[in-house]
């Protein structure tokens, strides 16, 4: 019954915007670390961002550092990521995850601590 659900992909020119959401059910999302990764055809798995429990701080990859942002919708039990100034190189599956557990600041950047993961929603940024 636990799911998350990544939505708001789709194909872009390079220096335009998207925003990515990942609706939670069967859990409370705030109580959870959330990350994004993307993977490329052919690439391993990338941290791209990620949020801590409530009063916790962000963290983002140096490759997204100023033109992403991620934040939280408690009301809506759903985390979003914002991509401003796409690039050709930021085309991906992008994916959303909930670790379960973690202290209350910081978060995760091994994929390998999430404990839930969404289908994925593809992310292509071409002229």
């Amino acid at each position: 019954q636990v799911q998350l659900v990544e939505s708001g992909g789709g194909l872009v020119q390079p220096g335009g915007s998207l925003r990515l959401s990942c609706a939670a059910s069967g859990f409370t999302l705030d109580a959870y670390r959330i990350g994004w990764f993307r993977q490329a055809p052919g690439k391993e798995r990338e941290w791209v961002s990620c949020i801590a429990r409530s009063i916790g701080g962000t963290l983002y990859a140096d490759s997204v550092k100023g033109r992403f942002t991620i934040s939280r919708d408690n009301a809506r039990n759903t985390v979003y990521l914002q991509m401003n100034n796409l690039k050709p190189e930021d085309t991906a599956v992008y994916y959303c995850a909930a670790q379960e557990t973690g202290g209350y600041y910081g978060c995760a950047e091994d994929h390998r601590k999430y404990d839930y993961w969404g289908q994925g929603t593809q992310v292509t940024v071409s002229s």
